[in-house]
């Protein structure tokens, strides 16, 4: 286990509009905001067409191929990520998303692009004083959180 600390600054309440990509739109008001880390949860609903990363196709290959998943249809969604700097300074949003629709979800990372489907509602909780940033592991093929 590796750990640092951080503080709870600001919180945001904010509204993603229909046609949204929701990484590109919570990166750009990090950076608009000065935000350098935080924790987020977000409900609701993703477009037609959305990608999510569901896995590694073989989780001893490296580095990793990821396997994506394109919804069919509009879904209800709920998620929770997080945002630190990478080694380059850039908010950079890991957020995992569960996509529900009739009896079926799929549940996967939002980094191939989950656009918004009429509104998405995020609260953003700042993190101050982080030590955190997301570093590029050579083995894996990804940037992982170093704390």
């Amino acid at each position: 286990m590796k750990y640092s600390e951080a503080k709870q600054g600001r919180i945001f309440v904010i509204r993603l509009e229909d046609g949204e990509t929701i990484h590109e739109e919570i990166e750009k008001f990090a950076r608009d905001q000065s935000i350098t880390a935080a924790v987020m949860i977000i409900v609701g609903g993703a477009a037609e067409g959305s990608r999510l990363v569901v896995g590694p196709a073989d989780g001893h290959e490296r580095p990793i191929h990821p396997m994506e998943h394109i919804l069919d249809n509009v879904h209800e969604i709920a998620g929770t990520g997080t945002l630190f700097p990478d080694d380059e300074g850039n908010p950079t949003l890991h957020m995992h998303m569960a996509c529900g629709r009739h009896a079926n979800t799929v549940t996967g990372c939002i980094r191939s692009g989950v656009k918004v489907w009429q509104v998405m509602e995020v609260i953003l909780f700042e993190l101050t004083e982080s030590t955190g940033e997301r570093v590029f592991e050579p083995d894996l093929g990804f940037k992982l959180l170093k704390p």
